[in-house]
């Protein structure tokens, strides 16, 4: 089957979590905060102490403890639930990565750039080829529907001007899933 894809404007949001803020957890209550219906993982810079990972074909999350940093953080942020992949590196430069799971706890920091394709939504049916809940990107219904505002006095998130379209607020942090 050949690959499709639709194009659309989109809206950079930054954020910082600070220490002891779980990653995933983050990045799923900004998406519910700031209703985001498509949004991916541009860049991060960070640390953990605390790294829950679900590797490659595994059904079960195993557990890192220490200080590690992040290396890659990529991804995709929907309503029907979050995929995100991590790359983490220890004391001594051994990379491992895999599927973030809730638990990966922030150690000093963890930047974050998302960026929201105004025009897209995102879903996650399940696929019958893989049984996997698969991504499904479909042209976004122009519903009307209020700007996201950032809560009084947080510090710790704002949003860039969009690159096409109108600008949306920046915020906090909720849970997603990552499967497949």
């Amino acid at each position: 089957m050949a690959a499709s894809g639709l194009a659309s404007p989109a809206t950079v949001h930054a954020l910082r979590l600070r220490p002891g803020e779980d990653l995933l957890a983050s990045l799923g209550r900004f998406r519910v905060d700031h209703g985001l219906k498509a949004a991916a993982i541009v860049t991060c810079v960070g640390s953990l102490t605390r790294a829950a990972l679900r590797f490659a074909n595994k059904p079960t999350t195993t557990v890192l403890e220490g200080h590690f940093e992040i290396v890659s953080l990529v991804g995709t942020l929907s309503p029907d639930g979050d995929h995100v992949h991590i790359s983490i590196s220890d004391g001594e430069g051994r990379t491992t990565g895999g599927h973030l799971m809730g638990g990966s706890l922030v150690y000093t920091t963890a930047e974050i750039m998302l960026l929201e394709a105004d025009a897209l939504a995102f879903s996650r049916p399940i696929d019958p080829a893989t049984t996997y809940d698969e991504l499904v990107v479909t042209p976004r219904t122009m519903e009307a529907s209020p700007a996201p505002v950032a809560p009084a006095g947080d510090a710790t998130a704002a949003a860039a001007a969009p690159t096409s379209g109108s600008g949306s607020g920046g915020g906090g942090a909720a849970a997603g899933t990552g499967t497949s």
